[in-house]
């Protein structure tokens, strides 16, 4: 099985969400990074089933999707995923990329 690790970006990806949302519900903000880290369980036993992630173009980093978010994730090697980023869709990733 695949080990997960979440790097430092996408861990504050997660707490920004939860802030943004809690805003207005904590108890959906909760709902939301939960239903976030309950996807990615998928990707220990099955590692390549996200998508190419288009702005990238490298065959090793995906995505899946959730909800509003793009779970972005790089598959080091066949035992260990990085989770990299976690960005929502109607924000512009190239311009994130860049920075």
């Amino acid at each position: 099985m695949v080990q997960i690790k979440w790097l430092e970006e996408a861990k504050q990806d997660l707490k920004e969400i939860y802030e943004y949302i809690a805003s207005d519900s904590a108890k959906y903000a909760r709902y939301q990074v939960l239903q976030i880290k309950n996807q990615t369980q998928l990707l220990k036993v099955h590692p390549y089933a996200g998508k190419t992630v288009e702005e990238i173009n490298d065959p090793e980093i995906k995505e899946i999707v959730v909800s509003h978010y793009r779970i972005i994730y790089r598959v080091v090697n066949k035992k260990l995923i990085h989770i990299m980023l976690v960005h929502h869709r109607a924000r512009d990733l190239t311009r994130r990329l860049r920075n």
